[in-house]
């Protein structure tokens, strides 16, 4: 009797997690004829708005799986959305194409019809590059400082790739590179931005050309404000401003203490609202963008700054292409931001201004949520009528 009331609840529970896994499932009807079925893990968010205007703007990635999901059904196919990371998701019907973003393809090829076409959407470096390159930064402190802290960026392993037929990817080269190894066709999508400016912000770039943000969201090591606060704090004709959630990091601001909070030129905001009258009025007072993240797919916080016409001082690890108006960081050493900081400030204001408006129109040609939306719809077209399938070329934006 014992048993048969453990097996009961047992069945209960599991029954429940059934249950609340079919629940946790979003479902958009398909539009016009319909021609398929199509499973998609990323996220379920965004879907619980009655417009894509109202999703928040605190990620680009909302609106991007959001719009990703309605172009699929406009083109007939029937879209179910999973979280990415729901671990008890089953299949139950037959789907034409499955996405996902990250670790659920390993557990559900096995589950899915065989004729189903896997398609992996790729927003972040190779799991094995980025944890390597995170522990990497980790141990450059310790050897610097002699402090150990935590990681926070590190991903778990996923073979998504090798499961995948083929793969969309937001990211550049350096992204690329670290999934060729895989043989599978990569397609570049662009990302979006969450905050669009109709024309570059005016700044007196006389006044404000010795004064940079630094503005990311977790993993402050992984995305190199230690070496930015380690740079800065030895130029104090310069001024830099922290924009990201700092004070979610113990161990860092332990650590970075006297640097966030004690040195003149170096001033801590915290996280603000790129869409504030006080992020208008920092982006009017800097004149360039400083970001030596170690690893990306393709970095929100760079797009953004473009957006706001700042100049670009950042890794080739961020993700984003700025050839021709912005100062790529080959090595991100403490050395090589100072150098590359004050040969930008010592710039006349004429080229200033020029890489400045330079950056806005790139962002506003290739970062917009109409050029993503343009880019992902010619890939599941062609993807529908079988062109892309076995191609080996890598499309570039």
């Amino acid at each position: 009797m014992k048993q048969m009331k453990i097996f009961s609840t047992l069945f209960a529970i599991v029954s429940g997690l059934l249950r609340s896994n079919q629940r946790d499932m979003i479902h958009l009807k398909n539009e016009g004829e319909f021609k398929g079925n199509v499973l998609l893990s990323y996220i379920t968010d965004p879907f619980g708005y009655s417009s894509s205007d109202e999703i928040p703007t605190t990620h680009t990635n909302g609106w991007e799986c959001y719009q990703m999901a309605h172009l699929w059904s406009k083109h007939g196919y029937a879209i179910d959305i999973i979280d990415w990371d729901n671990s008890t998701f089953t299949p139950e019907k037959h789907y034409s194409f499955f996405i996902d973003i990250h670790c659920n393809m390993e557990r559900l090829v096995p589950l899915l019809n065989r004729d189903c076409y896997m398609i992996l959407h790729i927003t972040g470096s190779h799991w094995l590059f980025q944890n390597s390159a995170e522990y990497h930064r980790l141990l450059d402190i310790q050897g610097r400082r002699k402090a150990t802290l935590i990681p926070r960026r590190t991903v778990p392993p996923s073979f998504g790739i090798e499961f995948a037929d083929c793969a969309t990817i937001l990211g550049n080269e350096a992204t690329i590179s670290t999934f060729q190894y895989a043989g599978k066709s990569l397609c570049q999508i662009p990302i979006t931005a969450t905050m669009t400016f109709p024309e570059i912000p005016e700044k007196d770039y006389a006044q404000c050309r010795n004064n940079y943000l630094w503005l990311g969201n977790s993993g402050m090591v992984h995305k190199g404000l230690d070496l930015v606060l380690e740079a800065f704090s030895s130029m104090p004709d310069h001024h830099l401003y922290v924009c990201g959630q700092v004070d979610t990091e113990s161990d860092f601001c332990g650590e970075y203490q006297k640097e966030l909070y004690h040195t003149a030129n170096i001033h801590t905001l915290g996280w603000l609202d790129v869409s504030s009258l006080e992020f208008l009025s920092i982006i009017r007072t800097c004149i360039g963008l400083i970001y030596p993240s170690c690893s990306e797919g393709q970095s929100g916080s760079v797009v953004q700054s473009l957006h706001a016409g700042l100049i670009p001082v950042i890794s080739y690890q961020s993700g984003v292409t700025v050839d021709g108006f912005g100062i790529i960081l080959n090595q991100c050493s403490i050395d090589e931001i100072r150098e590359a900081v004050s040969s930008l400030s010592s710039l006349p204001v004429e080229r200033l201004q020029e890489m400045a408006k330079r950056s806005w129109e790139y962002a506003n040609k290739y970062h917009t949520r109409e050029n993503f939306s343009n880019e992902y719809e010619k890939f599941l077209v062609g993807l529908i009528s079988g062109k892309n399938r076995g191609i080996d070329s890598i499309s570039k934006t």
